[in-house]
């Protein structure tokens, strides 16, 4: 419980990165725990692929549209959300360099669903994946990590990044690098993945250039974001001042005079319920009493 309690801390704690991390190594944790479960019983939970990622036929995502969104927070297995982590951590921290949270998240999002129409879209185009249609679907944070990594490649092109075993190398040659080997693995195996790679890598670019010209392509998802959290958010207190409250500052003697002369009236009334008994107050006086007491 005390681990759970610290993972809890932590997310409440971190800041939009942290926070889109926890999430999909949290999907990544209890699907993969549910899946060993049933393995155990010679049950396959393939139900969660079909249920959770994006279908590359339209008609089926009819069915279920909310997998536009759910996709890019699967992963498939272990070194797959390993790589796509510790890609949207470095790049993700980089970009908060010079961009909010809130520019991040939409980002993220926005770089998710342009990898599935690039997808989706080329699938349903080109004759080469034809007979693949029905049975693709497409997983995975990298559309939208690829976002991020040109992105910030776009808005800082010089600066550099430590690599390990090659040493330093400036992001835009990390960018051009990633983006050649997605366009030339477009009919590999991974064909859907490299391809919604070039749709996340050309939101980012875009995200770039169209704040230069003084546009944000982020800025009505943002709103749509702000709108749903602050559903959620607790409501403050609203303090109704008293009718007879005159909106004039009391002097300290005339405040002391109102204390005197309102508990002399609540010694009277207190006389009272001795004298006869509580029902023999008043409605007014109830409500002193009652006000009294608050």
């Amino acid at each position: 419980m005390k681990f759970i309690e610290i993972i809890k801390q932590k997310f409440s704690e971190g800041d939009a990165l942290i926070r889109l991390i926890f999430i999909n190594v949290a999907v990544f944790v209890v699907l993969q725990t549910v899946n060993i479960l049933f393995l155990l019983f010679n049950h396959s939970l393939s139900w969660s692929s079909e249920f959770l990622a994006a279908p590359a036929n339209f008609v089926y995502l009819i069915q279920k549209p909310w997998t536009v969104i759910t996709y890019m927070f699967l992963h498939e297995g272990l070194f797959h959300i390993l790589f796509n982590m510790f890609a949207l951590y470095w790049f993700g921290k980089l970009f908060m360099m010079y961009f909010s949270q809130k520019h991040l998240v939409a980002l993220y999002i926005i770089g998710g669903i342009m990898g599935y129409v690039f997808f989706a879209g080329a699938y349903n185009v080109f004759p080469y994946f034809q007979n693949a249609i029905d049975s693709s679907v497409i997983l995975g944070a990298s559309g939208s990590i690829m976002a991020i990594i040109l992105a910030v490649a776009t808005k800082s092109p010089d600066m550099e990044m430590r690599m390990l075993f090659i040493g330093n190398i400036k992001l835009k040659y990390i960018a051009i690098f990633t983006v050649l080997t997605s366009f030339f693995g477009i009919t590999s195996n991974n064909a859907g993945g490299e391809i919604a790679h070039l749709g996340g890598a050309l939101t980012g670019y875009i995200f770039i250039v169209s704040l230069r010209q003084g546009r944000d392509i982020t800025a009505g998802l943002n709103k749509v974001i702000s709108f749903i959290f602050d559903l959620f958010k607790p409501r403050k207190l609203k303090v109704k001042k008293n009718a007879n409250y005159s909106g004039s500052k009391m002097s300290d003697a005339e405040y002391n005079q109102h204390k005197v002369n309102r508990m002399k009236e609540i010694d009277r009334i207190l006389d009272k319920i001795k004298a006869s008994g509580y029902e023999s107050l008043s409605a007014d006086e109830k409500k002193r009493l009652f006000e009294n007491n608050k």
